[in-house]
């Protein structure tokens, strides 16, 4: 068996995100981690990690006075996705 899973994607509340961000251009911090259910930090270390690996890019932008951080996949992330769920069907045989 030669598949591997990506650990940069490994972890749950990653790969949920990179999931979630499949579906959009891009998509609020705030929309994002209600949308997982998990707090600012949790949300915050994940993105940070799957930013370093090139798989998301964050940006701000300005609402109303506010500055908001948004979040979208990148083409990088979306074939690590790709990768990581071909591997899982290769580990699982569905």
């Amino acid at each position: 068996m030669s598949a591997e899973l990506d650990p940069v994607i490994h972890s749950p509340v990653r790969l949920r995100l990179l999931g979630l961000l499949t579906s959009v251009d891009s998509l609020e911090f705030g929309l994002a981690r209600d949308e997982l259910g998990v707090s600012d930090s949790t949300l915050s270390q994940a993105s940070a990690a799957l930013e370093q690996a090139g798989y998301v890019k964050p940006t701000k932008r300005r609402v109303g006075r506010s500055t908001r951080a948004w979040l979208a996949i990148t083409d990088d992330g979306l074939l690590a996705l790709r990768a990581y769920v071909a591997a899982i069907h290769e580990i699982t045989g569905l």
